[in-house]
């Protein structure tokens, strides 16, 4: 018995790693309508539960971040990127990603 693949052997090879072009990617489609939380913080605060009781109207929660920092935006609750705040309209706000946070998972 050979051990030595033919042009034909090969060729079936490569056939079978190309992907087709006439098939979409089966399965991708489905996580298209799976709803996700998504949520831009502005900064934190820790605080005792007294003080958090003394607050009331009109009251400033000092944040850990600066005026002009980036914002870290979540997707169920992981960070995914960082950005700035920016007015959509007279009455709404939105971000603009200046950054894409790349996964740091153990592989």
């Amino acid at each position: 018995m050979s051990t030595q693949a033919t042009v034909d052997d090969l060729n079936q090879f490569e056939d079978a790693a190309e992907p087709s072009n006439e098939a979409p990617l089966h399965g991708i489609e489905a996580v298209y309508d799976i709803p996700v939380t998504v949520s831009a913080v502005l900064g934190r605060s820790t605080m005792q539960v007294s003080q958090l009781l003394k607050l009331g109207r009109g009251a400033v929660v000092e944040l850990d971040r600066k005026v002009g920092e980036p914002i870290d935006i979540y997707v169920n609750n992981r960070l995914i990127a960082r950005g700035e705040v920016v007015m959509v309209d007279e009455s709404r706000l939105g971000v603009t990603m200046t950054e894409i946070i790349k996964s740091e998972k153990a592989v």
